[in-house]
């Protein structure tokens, strides 16, 4: 029987028709008009054109990406750090695992003015409202990925005479990989979050100073742009991440996260 043919990949199709979806809804919702601050989908893609071509845009998110990246690489060491150091040691867990659960559960809103009250409106604040949002989930998956090492290897190695330092470094940190890899996807995630959040409750910088402006001057299909800026570069990171961390481990190691 000939074979039928069958596109490559047809997720990729979907995607398309999903956001061809999505892009003419809003369009259509834009010039009904549901909102005069609702823009159709074309005007905030020509005001996107605009903020890139007048340097606005980008001079916005050499402000915005200074304290992500900071506090991004702080939670990677210390973060990375905290959670295998809990999930090694009983007394390390003891002892900060019920503050990492309160961070995570602490709503940020009501952290920020105290974050504001303490170390002022600058770019301290801003990398500590980043940190206090993708921290937890940095340390909470790899204290889960040192827990959930495969007890048959730990055994084996024991069976064969093996270290605890060969233990860690040969079994359990290389198991773990794949779910401290994601912590740290995720808590990239988190720190978009916590970044705009700073900008929009601390100080009118960067985007969201873009955001803050455009929107007192009535100009909402600029803010509309710079809202879906930080969405596009936010989903394109974690999207590129996630195709990384697909290539760098096995689907049994991701399975297990």
């Amino acid at each position: 029987m000939p074979r039928t043919h069958r596109p490559e990949n047809p997720r990729v199709l979907w995607h398309l028709v999903s956001f061809a979806l999505v892009f003419g809804c809003w369009e259509i919702a834009g010039r009904w008009p549901i909102s005069v601050a609702f823009p159709p989908f074309s005007q905030t893609v020509l005001a996107l054109l605009r903020m890139l071509a007048d340097g606005s845009l980008p001079k916005a998110y050499l402000s915005t990406l200074q304290p992500l990246v900071i506090g991004v690489i702080l939670c990677g060491i210390a973060g990375i750090g905290f959670g295998i150091g809990m999930g090694l040691s009983r007394a390390v867990e003891w002892f900060t695992l019920p503050v990492f659960i309160i961070l995570q559960a602490a709503p940020m809103a009501a952290i920020i003015p105290l974050i504001t009250y303490i170390y002022g409106i600058g770019l301290t604040a801003k990398v500590l409202a980043v940190v206090f949002l993708a921290a937890p989930v940095v340390v909470m998956n790899s204290y889960k990925g040192i827990r959930n090492t495969n007890p048959s290897l730990i055994q084996m190695c024991r069976a064969f005479l093996g270290t605890r330092s060969q233990e860690v470094v040969k079994i359990i940190l290389p198991h773990a990989g794949a779910l401290i890899f994601a912590g740290l996807r995720l808590g990239l995630a988190m720190g978009f979050i916590g970044v705009v959040i700073a900008e929009l409750l601390i100080t009118p910088t960067g985007i969201g100073d873009l955001i803050t402006y455009h929107s007192s001057v009535a100009d909402y299909p600029e803010m509309f742009a710079a809202v879906a800026s930080i969405i596009l570069i936010a989903s394109l990171t974690i999207h590129g991440l996630e195709r990384l961390e697909r290539r760098l481990f096995p689907p049994e190691l991701r399975g297990s996260s």
